[in-house]
């Protein structure tokens, strides 16, 4: 069984703060707790308890040739184990990444589209 729990559109960002918060204005919602200049997002992407999809703003420095600057990223609490069973389903791993407190792997679906599974590091206490 699937372990993905919730879905984020995830915005590729040269200003996180001015996309962040032109988007939280726009649908009158508020950015979640823990926003900086790094990363920001709306309905409580990574947090298990939104059953919609958020938003989420991440810094990039340039978009790379081929990775689409608004993507899909599914959140899930037993990664890395849905990122083989998306290659086994017939997606390609791009890459695995750790940064911003997040761990995730960019994936291309069989057309060629990219999209993220991940989850928040744990911290040493095993917490989420």
């Amino acid at each position: 069984m699937a372990s993905l729990s919730s879905l984020s559109i995830t915005f590729d960002c040269k200003d996180v703060e001015t996309q962040s918060v032109f988007w939280a204005e726009l649908l009158n919602a508020e950015l979640d707790d823990g926003a900086n200049e790094f990363v920001a997002s709306i309905g409580g992407v990574h947090s298990g308890e939104s059953t919609t999809p958020g938003m989420l703003f991440l810094k990039v420095e340039e978009r790379g040739e081929g990775k689409n600057p608004l993507h899909i990223d599914l959140d899930d609490p037993n990664y890395p184990a849905d990122v083989d069973r998306a290659v086994a389903l017939g997606a390609e791993k791009v890459e695995s990444f750790a940064e911003f407190d997040i761990e995730w792997t960019t994936l291309k679906d069989p057309e060629g589209n990219v999209f993220d599974i991940g989850r928040k590091t744990p911290t040493e206490e095993g917490e989420i």
